[in-house]
Parts: structure tokens; sequence; C-alpha cells
């Protein structure tokens, strides 16, 4: 919505406002630099390599500039949530002269190099428009308080001359206040948008690293179900064996202890049952395919220790990929809130867009949660790549928590 889901307000105490302002304020200065530092070591390389020398520094500056792009790419997340994978391609074991092909090769080099020489001229404008916007905006508001304060000193006021004046300037102030607030955020949008497209990779790097995490999430699930079948089912079906055998050669010789033998066998050949059981919900739960994702939600918001509502508004059934990578995450972050958010109600909200499904999962706790690499939501950002979903976060200290998938239908 061009509003933003919560209007004015919403915009105005957003934290991702606050954090792109200063980015924009300051673009500026770093694509000037950026620009002398390029402009200097790429000239002195190139005029030197005719007597070697300049070899060597020519890597250096590749090196360098790829280094910058690294840094703009974590300022991206920081300023903007936009996340951004360094999109090269693999590095290889050895040798001096695959290391240089590797650097020189790769596409992702030159479109970090463009990036930043693209930095001057949109950091410029950035900062002008920003600077101009919050310096009016910051007189405007001023204008009530700074009025009184020039007629005490018995001056004629800055540009105000009388009350009401200095609170027309004020609202006036808010109205600009508004205004920047969305123009940062526009500001901010176009900005990520360019980053994404010159240092987020092109389709090919794109589709290598949707294809590694894909890997890495599928041998990450293979691990568990090892995991669990070795330390739970395994353990109490070797159990129900002893205990079986035990009873077997005290059969004639001991009858009440052999019914107690059996007695145990019987209970953990239902525990062993029931582990199974839990163990093929975690990899496909039966509910999902039979009834769909209302159905299967509404049953993990049944087993939630706390109130948990759940909308699901879908015209049709998403492919099975998109419904199973939902139900997880959903899984996952109401498993996470019950263990770590001291929350007393949360929310599921499942919609279907233009783009796919989007998930939402909220939480009223106390927030700080993190994606940890090798987690349960790291793994499940993973899944939802492969079909080139997203999973965001969004947890400050003090709450709340919200947890945003958007999965596409077609890939």
């Amino acid at each position: 919505m061009p509003l933003g889901p919560l209007g004015p307000l919403g915009v105005l105490v957003d934290p991702m406002t606050w954090r792109a302002a200063p980015y924009l304020l300051v673009s500026g200065a770093l694509g000037l630099m950026w620009y002398f530092v390029l402009a200097i070591t790429i000239s002195v390389s190139l005029a030197l390599t005719v007597v070697w020398v300049g070899v060597p520094l020519a890597i250096a500056t590749v090196l360098l500039w790829r280094g910058g792009a690294r840094l703009e790419r974590r300022l991206q997340r920081l300023a903007f949530g936009v996340r951004l994978a360094d999109p090269y391609r693999p590095r290889p074991q050895r040798g001096l002269g695959a290391h240089v092909q590797w650097l020189l090769k790769d596409p992702a080099t030159w479109r970090d190099l463009g990036y930043l020489l693209m930095l001057l001229p949109l950091g410029a404008v950035e900062a002008v428009v920003s600077f101009a916007m919050w310096m009016g905006t910051g007189g405007l508001l001023l204008a009530p308080i700074l009025y009184p304060m020039e007629q005490g000193a018995g001056g004629s006021g800055y540009f105000v001359e009388s009350w009401s004046e200095a609170w027309i300037a004020g609202f006036f102030g808010v109205l600009l206040l508004v205004l920047s607030a969305y123009l940062a955020r526009g500001m901010a949008w176009l900005h990520g948008t360019l980053a994404t497209v010159l240092l987020g990779g092109g389709e090919e790097e794109r589709l290598r690293a949707s294809r590694a995490r894909g890997v890495d999430a599928a041998e990450a699930e293979r691990r568990r179900i090892e995991r669990d079948l070795h330390d739970g089912a395994q353990q109490r079906l070797l159990s129900v064996a002893v205990d079986l055998g035990r009873a077997q050669s005290k059969f004639d010789s001991d009858p009440e202890t052999v019914r107690e033998l059996i007695a145990q066998a019987h209970a953990g050949t239902k525990a062993a049952i029931a582990e199974l059981r839990n163990l093929a919900r975690g990899i496909h739960p039966a509910i999902l395919s039979d009834r769909g994702l209302d159905a299967a939600l509404s049953g993990l918001a049944a087993r939630a220790p706390i109130r948990v509502d759940v909308s699901v508004e879908l015209d049709e059934r998403p492919p099975p990929a998109v419904e199973s990578i939902a139900y997880f995450i959903v899984a996952e972050s109401l498993a996470n809130m019950a263990k770590h958010s001291a929350a007393t109600e949360a929310s599921v909200t499942v919609i279907r867009d233009r783009r796919g499904v989007v998930v939402d999962v909220w939480d009223n706790g106390i927030g700080g949660a993190v994606i940890v690499p090798g987690g349960g939501l790291a793994g499940l950002a993973d899944r939802a790549a492969t079909i080139d979903g997203v999973l965001v976060l969004h947890s400050p200290m003090g709450g709340p928590t919200i947890v945003r998938a958007e999965l596409p239908c077609e890939w």
C-alpha cells in the first residue's frame, strides 16, 4: 500500500525509516570517497602495468573494490533491510593463476565496480535531497520553540514574526516530517533495488546460491532425521528387544517376571510408535496433505501454550512445496515463541497475493530474536530460497516479533 500498513504513523515509528535516513545523508560522501580511491588506484595500476609493477597493484585494486562491495552489502542489510549474499563463484583450491582468473572472469567483480562508481551520482542526489528535506523539517518544527527564545533575546524571530506564524510553521513541519519519512523510504527502496541488481548477482549466481542453500538444507534435514531415529525410536526398539529376550529366557521358570517384561516391552513399543509418528509429522504431516494448510496450521495453534489466532485466506491450494515450507515456518516460529519469547498472544496470517503466498507469524513477546546460522529459522530460510522465496525476521528488543515469508507459487 502507498501509505504503508499503518499509514503515516507506521512509517514514522518504523525503525527502518530511521536506519535508512543516516545512510542516505552520508551516501554521497561514500560515493565520493570510492570514486577518488578507485580513480587513483586504477589509473596508477594501469600506468605501471608496462613495467609489471602495476600487475600486483591491479590485483590489489580488484580485491579492494570487492571488499568495498562486501561492506556495502552489509550496509544495505543494516540500513534498508536488504539481505544480499555474496554472489561470487566458488574460489579455486590452489594456484595463483587460477585465483587471478577467478577474480577477473567473475561477472560479479565487474558489477561490484559498477555499483561503487554509480554510488557517486546516486549518493549525491540522495544526500542533497535528504539534507534539504530534514533541514527544512527541523527548521519548521523548531519554530514554536525558537520564536519565544528569539523574542526573549530581543531578536525579531528567525523567519516568523508572530505566534500564529510559529504555530503554522510547526504544523507544516509535521506535514514535512511525514513527507520526508516517505521520501526516505522511497529513496531507500530505489537504492536497495539497484543494489540488489548489481550486488546481488545475476540469474546464474542466484540460481547457484539457491541450489547450494537447498542442498545444505536437505543435508541438515537428513542429519536431523538420522539423529532422531538413532537417539529415539532405535533406542526404544532396542530396549523392547532386550525385554523380549529376557522374557523368552524366563518364560518357564518365572512367569511373573515374564509378565512384567512383556508389559515393559508393550509400553516401549507404544512409545517407539509415538516417536516414529512424531518423526513422520516432522517430515511431512499427514493432515497437510489430506486437509490443506488451514487445518494443519489450526492444529499447530491448538497445541501452542498460548492463544494463537489463525487466518488463512487462500482461494485455492498452493503447490505442495509451498504448503510444506509455510507449515514448517509456522511450526518453527511457534516453537521458538513458546521457548523464548514470553509472549501471551500470537497470530498466524496466510494470504495469497500476486507474488505468491505470504505467511506472517506475530507475537507480543520480548523480542530480540535473530536468525542464527545452523538454527531452525536459518534452515527454513534456506528451504524457502530453493523456490526463490524469502524469509525475513523483524524482532526489536522489547518486541513484537514478526516472521514473514514470501513464497512464490511459480518458479
